[in-house]
Protein backbone atom coordinates (compact mmCIF):
# COMPACT_ATOMS: atom_id res chain seq x y z
CA UNK A 1 0.00 0.00 0.00
CA UNK A 2 1.14 3.53 -0.81
CA UNK A 3 0.18 6.46 1.41
CA UNK A 4 0.39 8.92 -1.51
CA UNK A 5 -1.89 8.57 -4.52
CA UNK A 6 -0.41 7.51 -7.86
CA UNK A 7 -1.29 9.56 -10.98
CA UNK A 8 -4.92 9.42 -12.06
CA UNK A 9 -4.16 7.64 -15.31
CA UNK A 10 -7.04 9.31 -17.17
CA UNK A 11 -8.93 12.57 -17.70
CA UNK A 12 -10.28 14.23 -14.55
CA UNK A 13 -14.06 14.61 -14.55
CA UNK A 14 -15.01 15.57 -10.98
CA UNK A 15 -13.44 17.55 -8.16
CA UNK A 16 -14.75 17.66 -4.56
CA UNK A 17 -13.73 18.70 -1.07
CA UNK A 18 -14.34 16.18 1.74
CA UNK A 19 -14.23 17.63 5.25
CA UNK A 20 -15.07 16.68 8.86
CA UNK A 21 -14.41 13.05 7.92
CA UNK A 22 -14.97 10.32 10.53
CA UNK A 23 -13.82 6.76 9.83
CA UNK A 24 -15.41 3.95 11.88
CA UNK A 25 -14.21 0.42 11.09
CA UNK A 26 -14.99 -3.11 12.21
CA UNK A 27 -12.62 -6.05 11.63
CA UNK A 28 -14.31 -9.11 10.07
CA UNK A 29 -13.53 -12.41 8.42
CA UNK A 30 -13.01 -12.01 4.64
CA UNK A 31 -15.51 -14.83 4.00
CA UNK A 32 -18.29 -12.62 5.39
CA UNK A 33 -17.80 -9.89 2.80
CA UNK A 34 -16.77 -11.99 -0.21
CA UNK A 35 -20.39 -12.33 -1.47
CA UNK A 36 -20.61 -8.53 -1.72
CA UNK A 37 -17.65 -8.20 -4.10
CA UNK A 38 -18.22 -7.31 -7.78
CA UNK A 39 -17.13 -9.88 -10.34
CA UNK A 40 -13.37 -10.04 -10.72
CA UNK A 41 -12.81 -8.71 -7.18
CA UNK A 42 -12.13 -10.27 -3.80
CA UNK A 43 -11.87 -8.85 -0.27
CA UNK A 44 -8.59 -7.05 0.33
CA UNK A 45 -6.97 -8.17 3.57
CA UNK A 46 -4.38 -7.09 6.10
CA UNK A 47 -2.95 -9.77 8.38
CA UNK A 48 -5.70 -12.16 7.33
CA UNK A 49 -8.65 -9.85 8.10
CA UNK A 50 -10.72 -7.37 6.18
CA UNK A 51 -12.85 -4.47 7.37
CA UNK A 52 -16.31 -2.93 7.12
CA UNK A 53 -16.30 0.86 7.19
CA UNK A 54 -18.91 3.45 8.19
CA UNK A 55 -17.64 6.78 6.88
CA UNK A 56 -19.29 10.18 7.51
CA UNK A 57 -18.27 13.56 6.10
CA UNK A 58 -19.28 16.84 4.49
CA UNK A 59 -18.97 17.12 0.71
CA UNK A 60 -18.50 20.57 -0.84
CA UNK A 61 -16.81 22.58 -3.62
CA UNK A 62 -17.98 20.13 -6.28
CA UNK A 63 -17.14 20.91 -9.91
CA UNK A 64 -17.11 19.00 -13.21
CA UNK A 65 -14.44 18.95 -15.92
CA UNK A 66 -12.50 21.84 -14.38
CA UNK A 67 -15.54 24.12 -14.38
CA UNK A 68 -16.75 26.41 -11.59
CA UNK A 69 -18.03 25.13 -8.27
CA UNK A 70 -21.66 24.09 -8.17
CA UNK A 71 -23.37 26.10 -5.40
CA UNK A 72 -25.79 24.32 -3.04
CA UNK A 73 -26.25 21.27 -5.26
CA UNK A 74 -22.66 20.14 -4.74
CA UNK A 75 -22.62 20.72 -0.97
CA UNK A 76 -24.16 18.07 1.30
CA UNK A 77 -23.30 15.55 4.03
CA UNK A 78 -22.66 11.92 3.15
CA UNK A 79 -22.51 8.68 5.14
CA UNK A 80 -21.40 5.52 3.39
CA UNK A 81 -20.91 1.84 4.18
CA UNK A 82 -17.91 0.43 2.36
CA UNK A 83 -15.72 -2.64 1.98
CA UNK A 84 -12.15 -3.11 0.75
CA UNK A 85 -11.43 -4.80 -2.56
CA UNK A 86 -8.65 -5.96 -4.83
CA UNK A 87 -9.30 -7.10 -8.40
CA UNK A 88 -7.74 -9.76 -10.60
CA UNK A 89 -5.27 -7.18 -11.91
CA UNK A 90 -4.06 -6.38 -8.38
CA UNK A 91 -5.78 -2.98 -8.28
CA UNK A 92 -7.02 -1.99 -4.83
CA UNK A 93 -10.15 0.01 -4.10
CA UNK A 94 -13.34 0.19 -2.09
CA UNK A 95 -16.79 -1.26 -2.73
CA UNK A 96 -19.72 0.87 -1.60
CA UNK A 97 -22.75 -0.94 -0.22
CA UNK A 98 -24.67 2.30 0.36
CA UNK A 99 -24.08 6.04 0.22
CA UNK A 100 -26.54 8.38 1.96
CA UNK A 101 -26.83 11.92 0.58
CA UNK A 102 -29.27 14.73 1.26
CA UNK A 103 -29.70 16.13 -2.29
CA UNK A 104 -31.80 14.09 -4.71
CA UNK A 105 -30.26 15.28 -8.00
CA UNK A 106 -26.68 14.18 -7.10
CA UNK A 107 -28.13 10.88 -5.88
CA UNK A 108 -29.80 10.24 -9.24
CA UNK A 109 -26.76 11.48 -11.18
CA UNK A 110 -24.31 9.20 -9.33
CA UNK A 111 -26.60 6.21 -9.84
CA UNK A 112 -26.90 6.89 -13.55
CA UNK A 113 -23.26 7.81 -14.23
CA UNK A 114 -21.46 5.18 -12.13
CA UNK A 115 -24.07 2.73 -10.83
CA UNK A 116 -23.22 3.76 -7.27
CA UNK A 117 -25.87 2.80 -4.67
CA UNK A 118 -26.62 6.35 -3.51
CA UNK A 119 -29.70 6.80 -1.32
CA UNK A 120 -31.68 9.97 -0.69
CA UNK A 121 -31.76 10.83 3.01
CA UNK A 122 -32.47 13.59 5.49
CA UNK A 123 -29.08 14.52 6.97
CA UNK A 124 -27.37 16.89 9.40
CA UNK A 125 -23.77 17.52 10.44
CA UNK A 126 -22.62 19.80 13.24
CA UNK A 127 -19.81 20.59 15.68
CA UNK A 128 -20.00 21.46 19.36
CA UNK A 129 -17.50 21.43 22.22
CA UNK A 130 -14.87 19.60 20.22
CA UNK A 131 -17.27 16.92 18.97
CA UNK A 132 -18.55 16.27 15.45
CA UNK A 133 -22.06 14.83 15.04
CA UNK A 134 -23.72 13.27 12.00
CA UNK A 135 -27.38 12.26 11.66
CA UNK A 136 -29.02 10.60 8.69
CA UNK A 137 -32.35 8.92 7.97
CA UNK A 138 -33.15 7.45 4.56
CA UNK A 139 -36.41 8.60 2.97
CA UNK A 140 -38.92 5.78 3.01
CA UNK A 141 -36.67 3.53 5.12
CA UNK A 142 -36.65 4.88 8.72
CA UNK A 143 -34.55 1.94 9.96
CA UNK A 144 -31.78 2.94 7.56
CA UNK A 145 -30.59 5.67 9.89
CA UNK A 146 -27.45 6.55 11.80
CA UNK A 147 -26.41 8.94 14.57
CA UNK A 148 -22.65 9.24 15.02
CA UNK A 149 -20.73 11.50 17.40
CA UNK A 150 -16.93 11.51 17.50
CA UNK A 151 -14.36 13.57 19.35
CA UNK A 152 -11.11 14.09 17.40
CA UNK A 153 -7.98 13.87 19.53
CA UNK A 154 -5.60 16.82 19.14
CA UNK A 155 -2.28 15.05 19.73
CA UNK A 156 0.40 15.80 17.10
CA UNK A 157 2.59 12.88 18.14
CA UNK A 158 -0.34 10.46 17.91
CA UNK A 159 -1.24 11.84 14.48
CA UNK A 160 2.33 11.29 13.25
CA UNK A 161 2.20 7.72 14.51
CA UNK A 162 -1.17 7.18 12.83
CA UNK A 163 0.20 8.42 9.50
CA UNK A 164 2.80 5.63 9.65
CA UNK A 165 0.38 2.94 10.84
CA UNK A 166 -0.10 0.19 8.21
CA UNK A 167 -3.75 -0.30 9.21
CA UNK A 168 -4.58 3.40 8.85
CA UNK A 169 -2.94 3.37 5.43
CA UNK A 170 -4.85 0.23 4.42
CA UNK A 171 -8.19 1.78 5.42
CA UNK A 172 -7.74 5.25 3.96
CA UNK A 173 -5.17 5.17 1.10
CA UNK A 174 -7.41 3.43 -1.42
CA UNK A 175 -7.53 5.81 -4.43
CA UNK A 176 -10.31 3.99 -6.34
CA UNK A 177 -13.63 2.17 -6.20
CA UNK A 178 -14.96 -0.98 -7.87
CA UNK A 179 -18.61 -1.05 -8.88
CA UNK A 180 -20.96 -3.19 -10.92
CA UNK A 181 -22.33 -1.01 -13.73
CA UNK A 182 -24.52 -2.22 -16.59
CA UNK A 183 -23.58 -5.83 -15.93
CA UNK A 184 -19.82 -5.23 -15.73
CA UNK A 185 -17.29 -4.30 -13.08
CA UNK A 186 -15.79 -0.83 -13.49
CA UNK A 187 -12.75 0.64 -11.76
CA UNK A 188 -12.78 4.39 -11.09
CA UNK A 189 -9.66 6.16 -9.79
CA UNK A 190 -9.35 9.23 -7.58
CA UNK A 191 -6.47 11.36 -6.36
CA UNK A 192 -6.01 13.47 -3.25
CA UNK A 193 -3.30 14.46 -0.81
CA UNK A 194 -2.59 12.08 2.08
CA UNK A 195 -5.27 12.19 4.74
CA UNK A 196 -4.39 14.44 7.72
CA UNK A 197 -5.45 11.67 10.10
CA UNK A 198 -6.09 12.09 13.82
CA UNK A 199 -7.08 9.51 16.42
CA UNK A 200 -10.68 9.95 17.52
CA UNK A 201 -12.98 8.80 20.31
CA UNK A 202 -16.43 7.44 19.55
CA UNK A 203 -18.83 9.29 21.83
CA UNK A 204 -22.11 7.88 20.50
CA UNK A 205 -23.30 5.45 17.83
CA UNK A 206 -26.88 4.45 17.04
CA UNK A 207 -26.68 2.87 13.61
CA UNK A 208 -29.00 0.97 11.29
CA UNK A 209 -27.05 1.42 8.05
CA UNK A 210 -24.73 -1.52 8.67
CA UNK A 211 -27.70 -3.84 9.26
CA UNK A 212 -29.48 -2.42 6.20
CA UNK A 213 -26.37 -3.19 4.13
CA UNK A 214 -26.39 -6.82 5.30
CA UNK A 215 -24.32 -6.77 8.50
CA UNK A 216 -26.94 -7.34 11.16
CA UNK A 217 -25.54 -6.97 14.68
CA UNK A 218 -22.18 -5.52 13.68
CA UNK A 219 -22.94 -2.08 15.14
CA UNK A 220 -23.76 -3.72 18.49
CA UNK A 221 -20.06 -3.92 19.25
CA UNK A 222 -17.63 -1.03 19.40
CA UNK A 223 -15.66 -0.32 16.21
CA UNK A 224 -12.09 -1.59 16.18
CA UNK A 225 -10.76 1.64 14.67
CA UNK A 226 -11.94 5.26 14.92
CA UNK A 227 -10.14 8.03 13.03
CA UNK A 228 -10.84 11.58 11.91
CA UNK A 229 -9.50 13.90 9.18
CA UNK A 230 -10.16 17.61 8.72
CA UNK A 231 -10.33 17.74 4.90
CA UNK A 232 -8.88 16.73 1.53
CA UNK A 233 -9.61 17.82 -2.04
CA UNK A 234 -10.33 14.89 -4.35
CA UNK A 235 -10.30 14.51 -8.13
CA UNK A 236 -11.98 11.58 -9.92
CA UNK A 237 -10.99 10.20 -13.32
CA UNK A 238 -13.21 8.62 -15.94
CA UNK A 239 -13.89 4.93 -15.17
CA UNK A 240 -11.44 2.43 -16.64
CA UNK A 241 -12.65 -0.28 -18.97
CA UNK A 242 -14.77 -3.07 -17.48
CA UNK A 243 -13.15 -6.17 -16.05
CA UNK A 244 -15.70 -8.79 -17.09
CA UNK A 245 -19.37 -9.68 -17.12
CA UNK A 246 -20.59 -9.75 -13.55
CA UNK A 247 -22.11 -12.69 -11.78
CA UNK A 248 -25.45 -12.33 -9.97
CA UNK A 249 -24.87 -10.74 -6.57
CA UNK A 250 -26.68 -12.02 -3.50
CA UNK A 251 -26.64 -9.79 -0.44
CA UNK A 252 -26.62 -12.10 2.59
CA UNK A 253 -27.52 -11.07 6.12
CA UNK A 254 -24.47 -11.04 8.40
CA UNK A 255 -25.20 -13.37 11.32
CA UNK A 256 -21.83 -14.87 12.21
CA UNK A 257 -20.19 -14.40 15.58
CA UNK A 258 -18.06 -11.33 16.11
CA UNK A 259 -14.57 -11.63 14.77
CA UNK A 260 -11.54 -11.36 16.94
Amino acid sequence: MFREAPPLGGPAILRQRWSEVSFLHWKVDPALVAPFMPAGCRPDTLNGSTWVGLIAFQMSHSSFFGGPRIPWLGDFPEVNVRLYSVDDKGRRGVVFLSLEASHLIPVLTARAAFGLPYQWASMKIGQREGQVAYKTKRHGRPDAASHIIVRPVDDPAASVALAADPLATFLTARWAFHETYRGRTIYCRNHHEPWPLQPAELVHLDDGLLAEAGFEGLADRAPDSVMYASDVTTTFATPQRPLQISRPIVRPVWTSERSS
